[in-house]
């Protein structure tokens, strides 16, 4: 029996999780949940899962929710609030497994923390890896820490890499990775009709369902771009090893080239249940509640390489990567004001790249080699940004 705590239960990774847990009550015993402020959903969680903890962020809706738990059947919950708590519950001494699925910068602190107490890491949030790079990386090494990746494409690359493989090794054998992508809602849809795109059509992908924020990355192909730099650091790949490959069927998660010529291809349905299941059961397999992929639906799989003028996004990353350091931090705190600014109808969806790459040009390039430099980083680019959605709406 293994102690999971999810980090962001009420999300879509989170859901996700919490159905596969409940397939294998005989395997894992769900310890921690944690949420923002989604507070009805988190509480119809902790009626099937009966947690021995719950972390709700925000103060008030905490108070509201040891409240509610108070006067309901369930006995023993410790309800606890604010960021830290989110490191607490993810390094207790019960807890074995860590779904690291807060969505943005949010996430780095309780995944890194739980990364240094030796926990299994069931990685979800790019993000945190992206803006952290190595000292993640050597956290995980230096801490006996295991590092599963749960993206779909990721997993998929881990799945088709050598047997025994372990995350940030060098795989000698492997030529290169063929990171594939939906190509997102906007795929096909003429350059000059993107200024006037809504929020309400970059959410709605065509094969995944995913949060809003991620769901915004995948129109602009930055969640590509962030993929990809989380590729680099997850198998040690230089960025010239790493092919996007826009592949609108979302059968084949991702591939693997050999160095014998021989190609790799994880693939399935397009059901995040599928990568998570994988995760958890490791090294073995058990049920993902999802269904077998039927290869006579699929007729046909097409394959195209990304357009980058019709994706600035993911050119962005490609050279936030190349430039090393701080700059992908830099490049994912750009992202996620500008794409919050955009949700939020401050700017347009073509105005997203525009304010990043301003961003990325005021900042030198300079290494990240501690956690407060990430972070004041982080905090700086944050700053940038904002000043530049001011002069876009003057």
């Amino acid at each position: 029996m293994k102690g999971i705590c999810v980090l962001g239960a009420t999300g879509s990774i989170g859901v996700s999780t919490l159905d596969v847990a409940a397939r294998h009550k005989d395997l894992y015993k769900v310890i921690a949940l944690t949420a923002n402020n989604n507070i009805d959903t988190l509480y119809e969680q902790c009626l099937v899962h009966t947690p021995e903890y719950v972390v709700v962020v925000d103060e008030n809706n905490a108070k509201l929710f040891a409240e509610r738990i108070a006067a309901s059947p369930i006995d023993g919950i410790k309800v606890l609030s604010g960021a830290d708590a989110l490191e607490t519950v993810a390094t207790l001494d019960q807890v074995d497994s860590v779904m690291a699925a807060i969505v943005g910068a949010a996430g780095l602190l309780p995944s890194l923390a739980a990364a240094k107490a030796g926990k299994t890491v069931l990685l979800a949030n790019k993000e945190a890896l992206v803006m952290s790079g190595d000292l993640f990386m050597h956290a995980v090494r230096d801490c006996g820490a295991h590092l599963l990746p749960i993206d779909s494409e990721h997993n998929a690359i881990f799945q088709c890499m050598p047997a025994h493989y372990v995350s940030g090794q060098s795989a000698k054998s492997v030529r290169r990775i063929l990171l594939t992508a939906s190509g997102g809602p906007f795929r096909t849809m003429p350059l000059d009709k993107l200024k006037d795109v809504t929020p309400e059509q970059a959410v709605a992908h065509p094969n995944w369902d995913m949060g809003r924020k991620i769901s915004v990355d995948s129109a602009t192909m930055m969640n590509k771009g962030l993929e990809l730099i989380e590729a680099c650091l997850l198998f040690n790949m230089k960025p010239e090893q790493i092919q996007v490959v826009i592949h609108p069927q979302s059968v084949i998660h991702s591939m693997v080239d050999y160095v014998d010529g021989t190609v790799l291809a994880q693939m399935g349905n397009p059901d995040m249940r599928i990568p998570i299941a994988h995760a958890m059961a490791w090294p073995e397999r058990f049920d993902s509640g999802a269904a077998p992929l039927n290869i006579f639906d699929v007729k046909h799989m097409d394959f195209e390489a990304p357009d980058l003028d019709r994706f600035p996004c993911l050119r962005l990353a490609i050279e936030a990567i190349n430039a090393g350091g701080v700059m992908p931090a830099v490049l994912n705190a750009a992202n996620e004001i500008a794409v919050d600014a955009f949700l939020n109808e401050q700017i347009r969806f073509t105005d997203i790249p525009v304010v990043i790459e301003k961003t990325m040009q005021a900042f030198e390039v300079s290494e990240g080699d501690t956690l407060e430099k990430v972070l004041s980083v982080d905090s700086q680019a944050r700053d940038v940004a904002r000043q530049n959605l001011l002069s876009l709406a003057n």
